[in-house]
C-alpha cells in the first residue's frame, strides 16, 4: 500500500499540477518581491549605516558599541543595541522620508486629477429608491420615471 503512495507521488499529474503552482502568477510575483526587497533592504541599510550614521558624529551622536556593563560573568554590551536601536529609527526615517510621503504625495495628485466616476442610478421621483439610470419605471412603486 505504501509503495502504490509513493508512486502516485510522481505521477504525471501530480508533476503537472505542481509545474501549475510554480507557474501561477502570484507564486512568481512573490518570488520577485522576495528578491527586490532584499536587493531594496540593502541599499536602504547601506543608505543609513554608510551615509546617515557617520553624520550623526558631526551633530555630536557617539558611537555607542563600546559601551556595556559587567554582570557576574556577563557583559551587557547594551551599547550596539543603543547603536541597533539609532539605525532602526533612521532606516524608519529614509523609508518614511524618501518613498512613503513621496508616494503619498503622488497619489493625492493621482486622485485629483482622476474625474469622479459617472453615476449609474438616479433617485425616485415618488419614493426616493435608488434605481438604474436608464430605467422608465421604479421597481420598487412602479412610477413612470421622467
Amino acid at each position: 500500500m505504501a509503495r502504490q503512495v509513493s508512486a502516485s507521488l510522481y505521477s504525471p499529474l501530480v508533476i503537472k499540477e505542481f509545474r501549475d503552482f510554480l507557474l501561477r502568477g502570484n507564486v512568481i510575483d512573490l518570488a520577485v518581491a522576495v528578491v527586490i526587497g532584499a536587493a531594496f533592504g540593502a541599499v536602504v541599510t547601506s543608505f543609513t549605516g554608510d551615509i546617515l550614521t557617520p553624520l550623526l558624529g558631526l551633530i555630536g551622536v557617539p558611537d555607542f558599541s563600546s559601551l556595556a556593563f559587567e554582570a557576574g560573568k556577563a557583559t551587557v554590551k547594551y551599547g550596539v543595541f543603543l547603536n541597533a536601536l539609532i539605525s532602526f529609527v533612521l532606516v524608519a526615517a529614509a523609508i518614511f522620508f524618501l518613498i512613503v510621503k513621496p508616494m503619498n504625495v503622488l497619489e493625492q495628485m493621482r486622485q485629483r486629477h482622476e474625474e469622479p466616476p459617472s453615476p449609474t442610478t438616479k433617485t425616485c421621483t415618488e419614493c426616493a429608491s435608488q434605481i438604474p439610470l436608464t430605467a422608465r419605471r421604479c421597481p420598487f412603486c412602479t412610477e413612470p420615471q421622467p
